[in-house]
């Protein structure tokens, strides 16, 4: 009986070489393949055939392709990071009626449909007619903070800056420090500390191009929850650990010193599994035994109006354990080694990319050899890759957290190693 090969791994006294090395082997075996849209946008994900058709992850996300179009400016893949943020423009300026209608009053913000869209149709950017969690501070604080670092690249022209200027409006006018929104999740719209975060870091990154004043409450507001996702009174509001707020780490440095340690204490000791670590305790999507509880054009279906009845198919303990996470958790202890130097931190920083390296699907798997699932999720007792594979948001943080332990390891770049500010 063959044996099936050991996963790719990394020795905690690894060098540079034993890096460059794993991340060609990847590469060569098209881990880090990004299939783009005829205009540059990324699907979801990039799965094929089966019940893949199904899920709506051929769709463009606004969310997603901020942060995959970032990692590609962080590795130098500029053009392509340009052409993704140039079409996210285009789609915002086609639409923009949506921020206008809302900042004037002419309709109102509580039904989610006349909210900017951040789902959508990416060959032809158009709206997408079914009902979709769009209140999303997080979507949009993450395009106005990838467009404005993107400005000397893209070089907007009058319109596009006008559209820029009306989306930071638009979150200061729904007052996105108290706004209920669906975030990162998109699921019951609450005030949480994610989406205010990102909407924060976005603003920060527009007065910056702008030197437009913006008010502090975003600020006031993070420090109000953190470490905190969210915390009204009612229990679906009321959440304590959320690996959503990785995000104010990396990419966004909203959060930094003792809070960002504080978040990754949290979640590597609250919602870490064997198989990845957890959105948050009690998350549903993707229960055990998913797909034989939920039909195929069901399961990623929007719940953000009916959790509940999704909640009660979750068997406790038995979350998905989602493989977007230890990279992010992996690059927060590689930029404390590079400005630490201390041996634990560059110990924890390859043991969470190890990790993420371990959830790479094997060569005989049935998505590929070598592939980022979203997640791992209980099929009979045994973990397994749930349908969302790959997924290229997780790729574009693999090959971050690969790229951060080399520019560490680098003898020319590890000690001076600073990534960008907001």
């Amino acid at each position: 009986m063959a044996r099936t090969p050991s996963p790719p791994s990394l020795r905690s006294d690894c060098s540079h070489e034993d890096v460059v090395r794993l991340s060609q082997f990847l590469e060569d075996q098209g881990t880090f393949r990004f299939p783009t849209l005829p205009n540059g946008l990324f699907s979801a994900a990039a799965g094929e055939g089966g019940d893949f058709e199904l899920t709506g992850y051929r769709n463009v996300w606004v969310r997603d392709n901020v942060h995959i179009a970032n990692a590609h400016r962080e590795w130098g893949e500029t053009d392509k990071a340009v052409r993704a943020t140039r079409s996210l423009m285009a789609y915002f300026v086609k639409h923009q009626h949506r921020f206008t209608e809302i900042m004037t009053g002419q309709v109102d913000p509580a039904d989610v449909m006349n909210r900017p869209h951040i789902r959508f149709d990416g060959h032809h950017l158009n709206e997408l007619d079914e009902k979709w969690s769009h209140a999303q501070n997080d979507a949009l604080g993450g395009f106005l903070w990838l467009a404005s670092r993107m400005e000397h690249e893209c070089a907007w022209n009058e319109a596009e800056r006008k559209l820029l200027e009306h989306v930071a409006k638009f979150l200061i006018a729904i007052k996105y420090w108290d706004d209920e929104d669906s975030g990162h999740w998109e699921e019951v719209r609450k005030i949480a500390a994610s989406s205010i975060g990102v909407a924060t870091a976005g603003l920060q990154s527009w007065q910056q191009v702008s030197s437009q004043p913006i008010p502090t409450d975003g600020q006031k507001g993070l420090a109000t929850i953190l470490p905190w996702e969210c915390n009204q009174s009612d229990p679906q509001k009321h959440r304590r650990y959320d690996a959503a707020l990785l995000f104010l780490i990396y990419p966004y440095q909203i959060v930094s010193g003792e809070m960002a340690d504080q978040i990754v204490s949290d979640v590597t000791t609250q919602l870490l599994g064997d198989h990845g670590i957890r959105r948050y305790q009690g998350d549903s999507y993707w229960c055990a035994n998913y797909k034989e509880k939920l039909a195929a054009d069901v399961r990623t279906a929007d719940f953000s109006d009916n959790l509940a009845d999704r909640d009660r198919l979750l068997e406790p303990g038995l979350e998905a354990q989602w493989c977007l996470f230890d990279p992010i958790v992996s690059i927060h202890y590689g930029l404390r080694s590079a400005r630490t130097a201390d041996p634990v931190d560059r110990h924890r920083q390859i043991e969470h990319l190890n990790r993420a390296l371990a959830q790479l699907t094997p060569p005989d798997s049935r998505f590929g050899p070598y592939r980022c699932p979203e997640s791992y999720y209980s099929e009979r007792g045994r973990y397994v890759p749930n349908d969302i594979c790959p997924l290229l948001w997780t790729q574009a943080n693999l090959k971050l957290a690969l790229r951060q332990l080399r520019k560490n390891l680098s003898p020319s770049e590890g000690n001076s190693l600073q990534l960008e500010s907001i």
